[in-house]
């Protein structure tokens, strides 16, 4: 396997990680008061938001020739961690 494919697949799985944490997330925001409902409703969709966009840049890297793949590599990484740590504060203010 080479470097790019077990790039993809590692990220691939985290993806499915982070919509299943979205899901529970989305759980918990279910019962919530209509107040606070808000707020994590607000949470979620700026999460899902940047999740998408990391969807998007890992598409690239699937698309990319074998030279560019490593370039946009960078800025995946970079979108990985925007949506690490907005996972991170959603978790913290919907416990």
């Amino acid at each position: 396997m080479d470097k790019r494919t077990e790039y993809v697949e590692t990220l691939s799985a985290q993806m499915v990680e982070w919509d299943a944490q979205i899901e529970r997330l989305k759980d918990k925001a279910e019962k919530a008061t209509p107040e606070v409902k808000f707020e994590y409703s607000t949470a979620i969709a700026a999460l899902q938001l940047k999740r998408d966009e990391a969807a998007v840049k890992l598409q690239g890297i699937s698309a990319a020739s074998d030279d560019e793949w490593e370039d946009l590599k960078t800025g995946t990484e970079q979108t990985w961690d925007e949506v690490k740590t907005i996972l991170r504060d959603a978790i913290m203010k919907i416990k």
